[in-house]
């Protein structure tokens, strides 16, 4: 039997995850989920900054990486500098500090294309999980598990499915265009 749940469910799965990359993205305001897909190679492996220390955002336009061992204090300052986040860390002993600076007119605007562009990757996904959904309707019409009658109503189901999931995109996108050009 077909089973739409499934579909939905890796539809909020890519709201998900691109949910998360939009809260990694700079906008005027300190915030620890900035630092979230930085990987850091220590011990032999790529590890988030927050395993490797503790993250503090003491004022709205200062970040603070207190790292725990002072080995990996040049190691989390490459990673942050080879980011693409434009942030200048300053040493301090094992305390990291990251000012977050103003956002200027031409950063704003490659954000909102960014943000655009991260939105229309979520959007392709989400399509991918549609299509998928009718191949398998196609499938079980043809193996004769379903009638016509059920597979056009399984497919107006998971077209609105899928007209919600987008819609939920277009919301996240606009909210994270507004953030970035409210100064």
């Amino acid at each position: 039997m077909f089973d739409e749940k499934s579909h939905s469910l890796k539809m909020d799965k890519a709201i998900e995850v691109f949910s998360k990359e939009l809260s990694s993205l700079r906008t005027g305001r300190a915030n620890s989920a900035m630092l979230d897909l930085i990987r850091v190679d220590v011990y032999g492996q790529q590890m988030p900054i927050n395993q490797i220390g503790s993250i503090t955002t003491p004022e709205p336009r200062m970040i603070n990486i207190q790292v725990w061992d002072q080995n990996n204090v040049s190691l989390v300052d490459a990673a942050i500098k080879k980011s693409e986040l434009g942030l200048n860390p300053q040493i301090n002993g094992q305390l990291i500090r990251l000012p977050v600076p103003e956002l200027n007119e031409e950063r704003r605007t490659e954000l909102k294309k960014l943000i655009k562009s991260m939105g229309e990757k979520c959007k392709v996904s989400i399509r991918n999980i549609r299509r998928d959904a009718n191949d398998e309707l196609k499938k079980l019409l043809k193996s004769k598990e379903i009638g016509e009658d059920e597979e056009k109503t399984f497919e107006k189901n998971v077209q609105n499915i899928t007209d919600n999931h987008i819609q939920i995109v277009d919301e996240k996108v606009s909210s994270k265009e507004k953030e970035i050009m409210t100064i």
